[in-house]
């Protein structure tokens, strides 16, 4: 057998990877083109995560440890320096998800009760001042659009704006939606290298647990997808009401607040439904 095809990082990656191809498919992407992303992502994490006493790899460093040669290291790492100087902000997050959090946690949009209010369209303290506060330059009409077509947001007969979701998720297979596929991926990955490699003193492995059963009928699956949904989003609820009022975009609105580097923080919550695949014993005849 094949080393490839028992080393058990191989085997992990040929599980992630498998998923992804067929997303990939799905969306037109040709292996050339994935392997084009390969390339620049070894390139960036060689030069950005290998730094030797915070002095960064040459590209012949870099060559060596991603087996690329220094003229693409140095093509790569070019494309690279052009993307991250016309990139947005790492910390600006989606703007429509801005305004329910803000909704959720300012106490300007609040009840005496400290639940979200409703709000008028425009005037004092309405939605148009909650999108100007926590939306830039984006228009109410717009996001009030957008938070309406998921059900986030509805009217009633006064013109009130009414909140009925407490998190905004974007339909569809649209760009926001591959955005947060590239962004849980990501973290769930990060997660994963840090438990991994970060075993000594001063490392405090990060919470990582999954609940699998692999024997359920089928006709228990439809009550259990509805009880996990709900319990999923009750506990992030929850954990949001703790951590949401501490984020200084929302705390200081301007008033400064706690100081220091910013750090970006969250737990995510996934829900999978596989066929459980037979076990072939023996020769199949």
């Amino acid at each position: 057998m094949k080393k490839s095809e028992t080393n058990p990082l191989h085997r992990a990656l040929y599980r992630i990877l498998r998923p992804m191809a067929r997303l990939l498919l799905r969306n037109g992407i040709p292996f050339a083109e994935f392997a084009e992303l390969v390339r620049r992502a070894y390139v960036d994490a060689a030069l950005e995560d290998f730094s030797n006493n915070r002095k960064k790899p040459t590209d012949s460093s870099a060559a060596v440890m991603t087996g690329l040669t220094r003229k693409e290291v140095k093509r790569q790492r070019e494309i690279l320096a052009g993307e991250h100087a016309g990139g947005l902000d790492a910390r600006h997050e989606n703007r429509a998800s801005r305004v329910v959090s803000g909704w959720v946690h300012d106490s300007a949009f609040q009840t005496s009760d400290g639940e979200p209010a409703e709000l008028p369209f425009d005037g004092p303290l309405s939605f148009s001042e909650l999108v100007k506060r926590y939306s830039g330059d984006m228009t109410p009409r717009a996001v009030l659009e957008e938070l309406v077509r998921v059900g986030v947001v509805a009217t009633d007969g006064s013109g009130k704006l009414t909140l009925r979701q407490r998190a905004y998720v974007p339909a569809g297979d649209s760009e926001e939606m591959l955005q947060i596929f590239g962004k849980d991926v990501s973290d769930l990955i990060a997660t994963i290298d840090h438990n991994l490699v970060g075993s000594g003193e001063n490392s405090q492995p990060l919470f990582q647990r999954t609940l699998v059963y692999n024997n359920i009928p089928p006709d228990v699956i439809v009550r259990w997808r509805q009880y996990a949904a709900e319990q999923s989003q009750s506990m992030l609820e929850q954990l949001d009401r703790w951590l949401g009022p501490h984020d200084r975009d929302i705390a200081s609105q301007g008033e400064g607040g706690a100081r220091g580097e910013a750090v970006r923080t969250g737990v995510g919550i996934f829900y999978f439904e596989d066929p459980v695949q037979p076990e072939i014993h023996g020769d199949q005849k």
